[in-house]
C-alpha cells in the first residue's frame, strides 16, 4: 500500500522534531500503522531554512493554503499556534476533506466546539494528543483507556515552566522574580512568560481534558485562572513545615452541583507522588470510579516528546483513514449527540480547603479576633502555625518612628465554599492589626 501523504504547517521546534522522529523510526511506525507515513510537503515562511531541514525530496512552500489544496495530501499537521490564522487554516483543511493533527491547545480550548463540529460534518478526524502535556499520552488515556469509568476528577501539573520556577523557589529559597529570571536564562521560560506564569496555558489544557472527561463542550471562558506571580518563598517554606508542597494545578471535578474548572497554586501533601514532580516535568492524576487513581508522568514539552504525540496521532488516523466515520472514537470521547450541558461552577461556589497567612501585630487579642471571624462565617480550622515574633521583627513595619512587633499566623482550614472564605478574608483584612494583604492558597488533598 502506498504511504499516506502528510502536509506540515510550521517547521519550528516541534515541526522539525516531528519530521526527524518520523524519518528515524519510519520502519517501526510503518509496522504499527499498516502503511508508510510520509511528510511530502511543508509550509513555512522561511523556505530556505525549512528546505535545509527536510532535504530536497520534500516540497517546501511559503503558503499554507498550497498544502491544503494539494489533492495528494490526506493529513495536515498544524503547528503554527495561536488563535488567528491557525483557526482559519484548520477549518479550511477540514472543508477540503483533510484530517488534521494539531498541538494547538489554545485554539482547541477556545474554538474546539466549532472545529469538532466542522470535522464531524465533513467526516474527518481532528487529533490533538500533543496539545496537552507534550509526550504524555493523557488524551488517549481519557478518550479510550479509561472509557469504562465515570471520571470523578483530574488534577495536573501541566505547565513545565511554572513547575520549574516553583521547584527552584523551594530548593533554593528564591523569590519568584529571581526564579523566573533563572528559568528564562535556561530556556524554560519565554521572553514573555505571561501565558505560563499567569496560568493561561494550564487553563487551555485543563479545559480540553475537562471536556473529554465529562462529555461537555470546551468552555475556556468559564475557567477560573490564577497564576504563580504572587507566591513567595516564605509561603513555600511554611507549606513545607506543614507537610505540603505548592504546585500550580489544573483541576476539574464532577460534583453534585456541576463541574469545577480551575487553575491556581495549591498546597498538595508531600506524600503524594504528584507533589514530588520537580523541574519542568508534567504529571496528571485521574480519578475514575472503577480504576481508582492513576498517574501519568513525563516530559510536557520539547521537540521530540511533543513529536511523539503528533506521530501517535498520525498513526491513529492512518489506521482509521478508510474506516466508517461513525465507528471512530469521537473527538471528545462521547458521541456528539450525547454531550452534556453540565453547569460549570463559578469559583465562588467551589468547595475546597485553604492555607492562610496573616502578618499581624504581635499583641493580645489578635488571634481571638481572627478565629472569631472564621467561626462566625462557618469555617473550621484544621491546623495553625505561629511564627515567633522575633523572627519577623527584622522584616517588621514601622509606625511613625516605632518598630511594630509582628508575627505570622498560618492557618489551615477544613473544606468550605469559596464565597464564605471571601467574606471572611474581607473582614480579617479590615482588622487594624492585620498589617499586610492576606495570603490565601487553596489546598488539595488529592486523596
Amino acid at each position: 500500500m502506498k504511504p499516506i501523504q502528510v502536509g506540515l504547517l510550521g517547521m519550528g521546534v516541534v515541526g522539525s522534531g516531528t519530521f526527524n522522529v518520523l524519518l528515524r523510526n519510519q520502519e517501526e511506525i510503518k509496522r504499527r500503522a499498516g502503511r508508510g507515513i510520509e511528510i511530502t510537503m511543508v509550509a513555512d515562511l522561511d523556505v530556505a531554512r525549512a528546505q535545509s531541514l527536510v532535504g530536497v525530496d520534500v516540497k517546501v512552500v511559503n503558503d499554507a493554503r498550497a498544502v491544503i489544496a494539494n489533492p495528494d495530501i490526506a493529513i495536515v499537521i498544524e503547528l503554527i499556534g495561536g488563535y488567528g490564522i491557525a483557526k482559519t487554516l484548520v477549518l479550511e483543511a477540514i472543508a477540503a476533506g483533510k484530517h488534521v493533527v494539531t498541538a494547538n491547545k489554545a485554539l482547541l480550548a477556545v474554538h474546539g466546539t466549532e472545529i469538532f463540529a466542522a470535522a464531524s460534518a465533513k467526516g474527518v478526524m481532528v487529533a490533538f494528543e500533543a496539545a496537552v502535556a507534550g509526550g504524555i499520552p493523557i488524551i488517549k488515556a481519557l478518550r479510550e483507556g479509561l472509557t469504562a469509568n465515570s471520571i470523578q476528577w483530574i488534577a495536573g501539573i501541566i505547565n513545565g515552566t511554572t513547575n520549574f520556577i516553583l521547584s527552584e523557589m523551594r530548593d533554593k529559597g528564591l523569590d519568584f522574580n529571581v526564579a523566573l529570571q533563572d528559568a528564562q536564562r535556561l530556556g524554560y521560560a519565554e521572553a514573555d512568560p505571561t501565558f505560563d506564569i499567569e496560568g493561561v496555558d494550564a487553563a487551555h489544557k485543563i479545559t480540553i481534558m475537562s471536556a473529554i472527561a465529562f462529555g461537555i463542550p470546551v468552555q475556556f471562558n468559564k475557567a477560573y485562572i490564577e497564576g504563580i506571580t504572587k507566591l513567595s518563598a516564605t509561603d513555600i517554606k511554611y507549606a513545607e513545615q506543614l507537610g505540603y508542597r505548592i504546585k500550580l494545578l489544573g483541576i476539574t471535578k464532577r460534583t453534585v452541583n456541576g463541574i469545577e474548572l480551575r487553575v491556581h497554586p495549591s498546597l498538595v501533601p508531600s506524600k503524594r507522588l504528584i507533589a514530588n514532580v520537580e523541574g519542568a516535568m508534567n504529571a496528571v492524576m485521574v480519578q475514575g470510579d472503577a480504576v481508582g487513581t492513576t498517574l501519568y508522568y513525563g516530559k510536557g514539552a520539547g521537540s521530540e516528546p511533543t513529536a511523539s504525540a503528533v506521530i501517535a496521532d498520525l498513526v491513529d488516523i492512518t489506521r482509521l483513514h478508510t474506516a466508517d466515520a461513525a465507528q471512530r472514537v469521537p473527538h471528545l470521547a462521547f458521541q456528539p449527540n450525547a454531550m452534556s450541558d453540565l453547569h460549570v461552577l463559578p469559583m465562588s461556589e467551589v468547595v475546597t480547603s485553604y492555607y492562610l497567612r496573616l502578618r499581624v501585630a504581635d499583641e493580645a487579642g489578635v488571634l481571638t479576633k481572627v478565629t472569631g471571624i472564621l467561626a462566625a462565617t462557618g469555617i473550621s480550622i484544621d491546623a495553625m502555625l505561629q511564627r515567633e515574633a522575633d523572627e519577623v521583627r527584622a522584616e517588621g513595619a514601622v509606625a511613625g518612628n516605632v518598630q511594630v512587633a509582628q508575627t505570622d499566623l498560618i492557618i489551615l482550614t477544613h473544606d468550605c465554599v469559596e464565597a464564605k472564605m471571601n467574606a471572611a478574608l474581607a473582614q480579617m483584612q479590615a482588622l487594624p492589626t492585620v498589617l499586610e494583604p492576606i495570603t490565601r492558597i487553596r489546598k488539595e488533598e488529592l486523596a
